[in-house]
């Protein structure tokens, strides 16, 4: 045998599996622009029956009143948190939507799938996908690289706030102590026994504690907006948004004391969260384009859209949060959704706004005004005829 048919019969068991497998990656189905194909229930390996109960029982725990999302907004955080107000605009909610995928198809949707609507702080892991694409144009070198060398160092330049990296902030685990469009960080879901403890609390060093707070989010895209260098809702229309058909009806609000000049152009610095009002807006359909392209790992029909490596990034969970990656929430031993995968993750919003992405049941599901993430996950997966995600023990 020749030197070339040895090599070949040695290398070619190793590539070709690889090989097949980013083929049928780039192969599988993605909607085009405006039209999305759909599966019958039963095609697509659900029982019809127990899928249509389990939507009707999701449906049941919709919360849509009071219709007025900035009064919402006013009672539900003012009496807790100092000097609260909203500085971005808010949307009314209307009712409930929800869509299935699965394989790519449509297999189940009900309410107005098109309504933009506020999406809270799932818009959170979008920001992550933008740190992403920042990071694979290697404008940002490395995640455990100090915030402080790439931006303004203002809000960086005490002791404590300089040691702060990509990291920390991706993983909510900075404990930056500052102000931000006019809102201290202890002012968001403030901590103490008294009123006199919220603005001095210990501090703990950066990467040593999880604490969920929108001023560090904000925070995190001021930065990338500096990174990038344009503004943030532009690039993700024109690297991702776009390029998976999603509708022109989405936005991203900033707050409006939430502007800085870059090169001498005006910009907004966006929200990463609705919590002060503002964030993102967007329909139940594009939420959906945008988990299948978290499904298929970054890759949208032919097009590498997110690196593979960053998609396995986010999902790492942090060494303090075990059920906590790169803004998004992971199953990590399947302990907030027990009936399903340990490697299923979501985005989470206030009001119960939820897309979760499940590569073990090729399943992407779209919650909109509905709070029990985990009955709802669990009542779609019991109506698979096979799901790899259920417990092996028979009890159960």
């Amino acid at each position: 045998m020749s030197r070339l048919a040895l090599l070949l019969a040695f290398v070619l068991p190793l590539v070709l599996p690889w090989t097949r497998a980013h083929a049928d990656r780039s192969a599988d189905y993605v909607p085009a622009p405006h039209h999305w194909q759909t599966r019958s229930p039963a095609d697509a390996g659900f029982d019809p029956d127990r899928l249509a109960e389990a939507i009707t029982t999701i449906r049941a725990t919709a919360v849509v009143t009071p219709s007025d999302m900035h009064q919402v907004l006013l009672d539900h955080y003012r009496t807790r948190e100092p000097n609260y107000r909203v500085l971005g605009p808010t949307r009314d909610r209307v009712g409930d939507a929800g869509i299935v995928l699965r394989g790519g198809y449509k297999v189940a949707e009900w309410g107005d799938v098109t309504r933009a609507d506020m999406t809270f702080s799932a818009v959170k892991s979008y920001l992550a996908t933008v740190a992403g694409l920042l990071w694979a144009d290697g404008r940002i070198a490395d995640l455990d690289d100090r915030v402080a060398g790439y931006v303004d160092p203002g809000p960086f330049d005490s002791d404590h706030n300089r040691s702060i990296t990509w990291r920390h902030l991706l993983q909510q685990t900075s404990d930056w102590q500052g102000s931000l469009w006019d809102i201290p960080d202890w002012a968001d879901r403030p901590e103490g026994a008294t009123e006199a403890d919220w603005p001095n609390r210990p501090l703990s060093p950066p990467g040593s504690r999880f604490k969920y707070n929108d001023v560090r989010i904000n925070l995190l895209a001021l930065s990338l907006l500096q990174v990038a260098r344009e503004p943030l809702p532009r690039l993700l229309r024109e690297r991702i948004m776009d390029p998976i058909g999603a509708s022109s009806t989405w936005r991203w609000h900033g707050y409006h004391n939430a502007w800085i000049e870059i090169d001498g152009l005006r910009m907004q610095s966006v929200s990463g969260g609705g919590h002060f009002g503002g964030g993102m807006m967007i329909s139940a359909d594009d939420h959906a384009r945008f988990g299948l392209l978290m499904l298929r790992r970054g890759q949208w029909g032919d097009r590498r859209l997110v690196p593979e490596s960053w998609i396995d990034q986010m999902r790492q969970a942090s060494p303090v949060k075990a059920d906590y990656g790169l803004l998004w929430w992971l199953n990590t031993e399947r302990a907030a959704i027990p009936e399903a995968p340990e490697s299923a993750y979501w985005a989470a919003g206030f009001g119960g706004h939820y897309l979760y992405i499940d590569e073990a049941n090729d399943l992407v599901i779209v919650l909109r005004w509905l709070p029990d993430l985990r009955t709802s996950i669990a009542a779609i997966l019991a109506a698979l005829e096979q799901n790899p995600g259920r417990s092996p023990d028979p009890a159960q």
